[in-house]
């Protein structure tokens, strides 16, 4: 049975009661599936949600709807780790169709055939280990095809689709600020006030899990997720991407996998294979330059500067102070 409060947790975020129907359907079946095991959602692991996301594709009724509605179920539930497994699967699904798309806008269906020939997109659902195979597949034949600065120009990019309206506060934050300075100190000390908030009523942040190592990390070095200025130039380092494991690993290459962010790239990490180029990092740098081009309300130059795809202990980058916006 799905737990009492659901239906009214989701109209609270304001969904139409024709897909709170569609949402109580697909968690149902969920909670159905894993009856049949003998588990419940309390019980429930990443095995076996893994196993029903098989079943689903299978049977071809996997969808961006019913995967959403089972995250935010599982959410409901505090099942932090399910729900960041799925929030992982639909944030990565459509990446690489994206990235055909615009190889072929910039460069022609020649260079697009020649980059992605007989690679099929997987079904939603599919475990994300699987995906670094494709990736550095497609990474290595992007190099070969075009030259450095023609792959970064693929790769910085709004994979995510961020509509510029997520970054209008901060943009607001920063036309009031005195200085750049000032902005990122603020920027600074209301993230820890974010992150300790979260870690009080055990709430996820994005697709981290609040932990006081974390908040403590964030708090110690506004370098990282904000960024310091230096010169003309903006250094950010990005948090670690599973906090729960990442802070008691003492091993270097389980260090680097728990603190990398891309399900595209991240599983090559931890099995020492395959190969995947660092240059494939600059899509995340896309992902910088989209907050920062609305914040300055002027194109960015991005730099990676470290990564640990590229056997680095962290993910850093540089961000360019567009002329006249420095303040």
């Amino acid at each position: 049975m799905v737990r009492e409060g659901f239906g009214d947790h989701l109209r609270a975020r304001g969904m139409e009661p024709s897909k709170i129907d569609d949402a109580m359907r697909f968690v149902t079946e969920m909670i159905e599936h894993l009856a049949k095991n003998d588990r419940s959602v309390e019980d429930c692991d990443q095995k076996l949600m893994d196993e029903y996301l098989a079943q689903l594709i299978e049977d071809d009724e996997s969808s961006v709807g019913g995967v959403t509605a089972m995250a935010r179920y599982l959410s409901f539930c505090k099942r932090s780790e399910l729900f960041i497994r799925l929030l992982v699967i639909l944030n990565s699904y459509d990446i690489l169709p994206l990235m055909e798309k615009r190889v072929e806008e910039l460069f022609g269906c020649e260079v697009r055939q020649a980059v992605f020939q007989g690679w099929k997109m997987p079904p939603l659902g599919t475990p994300p280990e699987i995906l670094p195979f494709s990736t550095g597949q497609i990474i290595d034949r992007m190099e070969k095809e075009l030259t450095t600065d023609q792959c970064r120009d693929v790769l910085i990019w709004n994979y995510h689709e961020m509509p510029k309206e997520a970054f209008a506060q901060k943009k607001d934050r920063f036309d009031a600020a005195d200085s750049i300075d000032d902005f990122l100190a603020a920027q600074h000390r209301s993230l820890v006030e974010e992150l300790s908030e979260c870690l009080r009523t055990g709430k996820v942040w994005y697709e981290q899990e609040v932990t006081p190592e974390f908040v403590a990390h964030v708090a110690s070095d506004q370098r990282v997720q904000t960024g310091i200025r230096q010169g003309d130039r903006i250094i950010c380092e990005k948090v670690p991407y599973d906090t729960k494991h990442f802070y008691s690993e003492e091993d270097p290459d389980m260090r680097r996998y728990y603190y990398c962010h891309c399900p595209l790239v991240r599983s090559a990490i931890k099995a020492r294979g395959p190969r995947i180029s660092p240059t494939f990092c600059y899509c995340s740098a896309g992902f910088e330059k989209i907050a920062w081009d609305t914040i300055f309300n002027a194109p960015v130059e991005v730099e990676v500067l470290e990564t640990v795809l590229g056997g680095g202990e962290r993910c850093v980058f540089s961000i360019s102070i567009p002329e006249g916006r420095m303040k």
